[in-house]
């Protein structure tokens, strides 16, 4: 039996664990690649530019400078940019705690 593709796509809802899970993490201890210059590190260790009364934050590469993640927090809403990043990794945290 031939599957369509219309078969296998499903909406962004069916996520919901998947984003649920992803997002309770310690994003400190994430790795993240830089898109500009393709360094590796741990979100904790990259440049935070922000002052206290800003509604946001910019995060940069220790080694170009180039933003890896804005983050605005504002108007009882989140908003978050990663254009930065190629990617992103957080360990599981059933496996961490298996281990």
């Amino acid at each position: 039996m031939e599957m369509h593709e219309q078969q296998l796509r499903l909406d962004g809802n069916a996520a919901a664990g998947m984003f649920e899970d992803l997002f309770v993490h310690d994003v400190t201890s994430a790795r993240g690649a830089c898109a500009a210059c393709g360094a590796v590190g741990e979100m904790g260790a990259q440049h935070l530019y922000m002052t206290p009364l800003s509604p946001g934050a910019v995060l940069r590469c220790t080694s170009c400078g180039g933003i890896l993640m804005v983050i605005v927090h504002a108007g009882g809403r989140f908003r978050l940019a990663l254009q930065g990043l190629v990617w992103l990794e957080m360990q599981d945290a059933a496996v961490a705690g298996s281990g």
